[in-house]
């Protein structure tokens, strides 16, 4: 586990290139700043500023190396580096109220976005006019789309939103792509069709990730339960309410094991085996020993200097997150053996933690 702090600001997203030598963060405001790694040092060397809102979800495409970022301001902008300058293009998506999340496809010829305005904008570049447009999937969402992520098909996109649901959607669009062919989801794929509705969440569904496979899908709620669809046998949805704090991010890193982590400040490894067998594995933060009884003479003097006390100070929580997690992304490994991923929280600190399988 490593531990950066790139400021005091809340980091909201971030997104990493594809060999992880660069991340792009936005520490909750409306730009976003891109490090470098230098050793053990990050160094900034980019600042995108186009956005006029808050960014609220940034990705990064690995092959074509093309950053996408969404804002409060209602935009997206596609961000292609061009003589050591990333220059933005302005993508249609036709919405009225804040965006909330984005997502590349896995081929990277189209990318999703989730926003207030109760409707997923699927956006794909239309060569003749040299613009992204988009196409909205509407029905049946009833409010804020707030986690979105691709099934490996490149074809289906699962949505959670702030009306309790978890949905898996069909996302084909017949002018850039061939006919997709049957999945355990379901075999009719027409733009917009609806192959999993589960209503019965809990809570706001604040982050959705399908199994390397895409057989199944997770998916966390705000009612601190962490749920799996398995479309194999039959859709059958197991739902585990776990005694933390509500869960904000999830992550799988192979075929059974998964990682949430949100405002318990660490991640968590939970495994799914099968229908009605998700169950909680371990706490993967290991907590600081505290020294309450080594305090130096020196730190004694300091204290009561400062405090006008010889008490240490017990504000600092015993994780290495000193506030929410708000995002987990793969660093190292493929999907179905993922051996690092990263964390970003409230308190401007990135994690890097290796999981052993």
């Amino acid at each position: 586990m490593s531990l950066y702090n790139f400021g005091l600001e809340p980091l909201s997203c971030h997104a990493w290139n594809k060999d992880r030598t660069q991340i792009a963060v936005s520490p909750n405001s409306s730009v976003a700043y891109i490090y470098q790694k230098n050793g053990k040092e990050w160094s900034k060397i980019h600042e995108l500023t186009e956005h006029s809102g808050r960014i609220t979800g940034i990705d990064w495409a690995a092959e074509s190396n093309r950053i996408v970022t969404c804002a409060s301001d209602r935009n997206a902008y596609v961000w292609t580096l061009k003589d050591g300058v990333w220059k933005p293009t302005l993508v249609l998506v036709r919405i009225n109220r804040a965006a909330t999340c984005v997502k590349w496809s896995p081929l990277e010829n189209k990318f999703a976005l989730g926003s207030g305005a109760k409707l997923i904008s699927v956006c794909y570049f239309e060569k003749e006019n040299d613009w992204w447009l988009s196409k909205h999937i509407k029905k049946p969402i009833s409010s804020t789309v707030l986690s979105l992520d691709w099934h490996p098909n490149n074809i289906l996109l699962a949505a959670g939103s702030a009306d309790l649901h978890c949905r898996v959607f069909s996302a084909y669009i017949k002018d850039i792509e061939d006919k997709p062919g049957p999945t355990p989801w379901g075999a009719k794929m027409p733009f917009g069709e609806v192959l999993l509705e589960h209503k019965d969440c809990g809570g706001w569904v604040h982050s959705v990730c399908f199994s390397p496979s895409g057989d199944s899908l997770a998916w966390v709620s705000h009612n601190s339960s962490i749920s799996v669809a398995d479309a194999p046998q039959g859709k059958e949805v197991t739902q585990l309410t776990t005694d933390h704090l509500p869960l904000t991010s999830v992550l799988h890193v192979n075929e059974t094991e998964i990682v949430a982590a949100g405002h318990d400040c660490c991640p968590y490894q939970f495994s799914y085996k099968g229908p009605g067998e998700l169950e909680f594995v371990k706490k993967l933060d290991i907590p600081k020993q505290t020294s309450k009884s080594s305090v130096s003479a020196m730190q004694h003097f300091r204290n009561l200097d400062k405090k006008a006390t010889t008490e240490e100070d017990d504000s600092e929580l015993g994780t290495l997150h000193q506030n929410s997690i708000t995002q987990l992304q793969i660093v190292e490994g493929a999907k179905s053996k993922v051996e690092k991923f990263s964390s970003v929280g409230l308190d401007g600190a990135m994690v890097l933690w290796t999981f052993k399988h």
